[in-house]
């Protein structure tokens, strides 16, 4: 798909490239970090979901199966057309899945829910993914338990279908031209959308070439987006602080119609 952020494009496709630099090791946010800084501890220990509380009829019970998944982030709407949607999220005690943020208010595609997605249609993709295993932003870390690389000038997210590196975050050495085209998205000129940002799972294994890349959680930009999710960037940093990828987070996206089927 189309990238997320604002009207910014790039011309091309890049090589290879894996995160070297990104670390894994807790530590303090820097206040001058690097480019890749190492994750650190979020403050999610202020969230207690309650002994007490008992599974109800809410979305997240409606949902078939969530696998090994104890945190869960449902983003739901009323049609499938809509561009306004809300999320919540949801953390497993025990037996049941309690609330622990939310509902807030969120966008999605321009043209709303699909559960045909494909490269440039505007919609966002219906389905259960996973949470990718690195964060990204333009700010320096926020708090947050994964990997976290801090964006450079270089760093693209290939959104061209007839690229072998096609749905993949890629770095180019600044201003050379990559070798992908297409609505291929340079990341760290998208500094509204991408103060930070997370990676939803869609479309990786296997990657199917043309049926969309480039699908984030991300900041508010002032309207619907190209298929992403954005949220208010305070509502958007305590979603990522919280998220923990020794909880397999499962990212569960559509119209409130269709959650009996995920």
């Amino acid at each position: 798909m189309a990238a997320c952020g604002s009207v910014t494009r790039g011309t091309t496709a890049t090589p290879k490239t894996n995160h070297p630099s990104v670390t894994t090791a807790l530590a303090p946010v820097p206040a001058a970090p690097p480019s890749v800084v190492s994750s650190t501890v979020a403050r999610s220990a202020h969230v207690h979901p309650t002994a007490s509380a008992a599974c109800g009829s809410n979305v997240a019970e409606r949902l078939v199966s969530t696998g090994q998944a104890t945190q869960l982030v449902v983003v739901d709407a009323t049609t499938y057309t809509t561009t306004y949607a809300q999320l919540t999220v949801w953390q497993r005690h025990g037996s049941c899945w309690v609330a622990v943020f939310g509902p807030w208010s969120a966008r999605i595609g321009a043209a709303g829910f699909s559960d045909h997605h494909v490269e440039g249609d505007g919609t966002t993709p219906t389905g259960d993914y996973h949470i990718g295993p690195v964060m990204y932003g333009n700010a320096p870390n926020p708090g947050v338990q994964y990997p976290y690389h801090q964006l450079v000038c270089g760093d693209w997210w290939d959104e061209d279908p007839s690229s072998p590196e096609y749905n993949t975050f890629q770095h180019v050495p600044c201003g050379e031209t990559p070798p992908f085209g297409r609505d291929s998205e340079a990341l760290w000129q998208e500094t509204a959308a991408y103060p930070s940002f997370a990676v939803v799972d869609y479309n990786t294994s296997p990657m199917v070439p043309g049926a969309g890349s480039g699908i984030f959680i991300h900041a508010d930009a002032g309207g619907p987006t190209t298929g992403c999710v954005s949220l208010p960037l305070d509502e958007l940093d305590e979603l990522l602080r919280w998220l923990n990828p020794a909880a397999a987070p499962l990212v569960v996206m559509g119209p409130d119609s269709e959650f009996t089927k995920f």
